[in-house]
């Protein structure tokens, strides 16, 4: 383990959405020292909400696009380092539409990485598990750092793009940048176009959850508290150029995620409909994070997932105002899709 590395202004890009603004309130909390410029594009995923209340004079939003050349230099020119959170991630729109997720992903790192070598800034890219594919459900393998890259959606291959062009600008220019690969995350302000929120708010709202396919796919859940605690211990620790999987040893199949939701929320296990599956769905992720907890120390503070999923749901019950306006947009979507 090197040097530390104490930055006093950071961007934190994508920091209104819901893995972005949790690393937020983190270090705000944390580190008292930290100025944070959160840069947002204030898609349908972001929500100035997700960050309100926090200490102006440490915190500064500015709404905008990673794609825009002439701001992000600007920014960056005033930076210790860029934490790049900003990300089109929902695998169902991205094969409705890989559009946006070429373009955000891939030219918005592009923009980035450039601003930071530039200036010699700090980078540190926050990336998936889903870029290496998935594993059997039978196969006692998991994702490691040595794992080959294997994307089966638009959205996880234009994540691979992305940490493919970090790597290269590394090798090529020097750049000074730190690469992660997380398992899902879960905790508050998580859109509900997602598995967890969507159970809950369906719930919540009287009605029955649905599940994808024979609800065996395996996910490795993490909390973003976690989360965020590891990209900040790889942001001031991690040697450069080095890549760091992050994981909680949180494997579960949607189905026992689902009746364990089901269960905290007093409802009987059973009581959810099937629905088809989506094109190309990943059978199993499963992280491999040693290498994170051998090398820089870091540990994980959330490992009762049932707790965690508690908290969860409080959450969610707690902040209706929060989630309800975009409740409805979202299950037209998924009913359009025969989901």
């Amino acid at each position: 383990m090197g040097e530390t590395f104490e930055p006093k202004r950071i961007i934190v890009t994508g920091g209104c959405g819901f893995i972005g603004s949790n690393f937020v309130h983190f270090v705000v909390r944390e580190h008292p020292e930290v100025h944070v410029t959160v840069l947002d594009k204030l898609t349908y995923a972001g929500n100035p909400e997700n960050i309100a209340g926090l200490p102006a004079d440490r915190v500064e939003l500015v709404v905008g696009d990673i794609c825009d050349a002439g701001l992000v230099d600007r920014l960056v020119a005033d930076a210790d380092a860029v934490v790049h959170y900003a990300a089109e991630s929902h695998n169902d729109n991205s094969i409705a539409d890989p559009a946006p997720f070429v373009r955000t992903n891939v030219t918005g790192t592009f923009t980035l990485i450039e601003a930071c070598r530039r200036h010699g800034v700090r980078y540190h890219h926050v990336s998936t598990d889903e870029v290496y594919g998935d594993l059997a459900l039978d196969d006692p393998a998991r994702f490691t750092e040595e794992t080959p890259y294997r994307p089966s959606s638009p959205y996880s291959s234009t994540k691979a793009a992305s940490d493919m062009l970090v790597r290269a600008w590394v090798r090529t220019y020097g750049l000074a940048a730190t690469i992660s690969n997380c398992s899902n995350n879960y905790g508050p302000y998580q859109h509900v176009e997602k598995f967890i929120p969507r159970q809950i708010t369906n719930i919540l709202d009287g009605g029955r959850p649905k599940l994808y396919g024979d609800g065996k796919n395996v996910r490795d859940w993490i909390h973003t508290e976690d989360h965020s605690s590891a990209v900040w211990t790889i942001l001031t620790r991690g040697l450069v150029g080095e890549t760091y999987l992050i994981g909680a040893d949180g494997e579960r199949s949607n189905i026992d995620v689902l009746r364990a939701i089901l269960r905290a929320m007093g409802r009987p296990e059973d009581d959810f409909d099937w629905v088809r599956d989506r094109p190309g769905h990943d059978r199993r992720y499963a992280i491999d994070s040693t290498k994170l907890r051998r090398e820089l120390g870091w540990m994980p503070a959330h490992t009762d997932f049932d707790q965690g999923l508690a908290a969860t749901i409080a959450w969610y019950r707690d902040h209706e105002s929060w989630w309800r306006p975009a409740k409805e947009a979202t299950e037209q979507k998924y009913a359009a899709q025969g989901q």
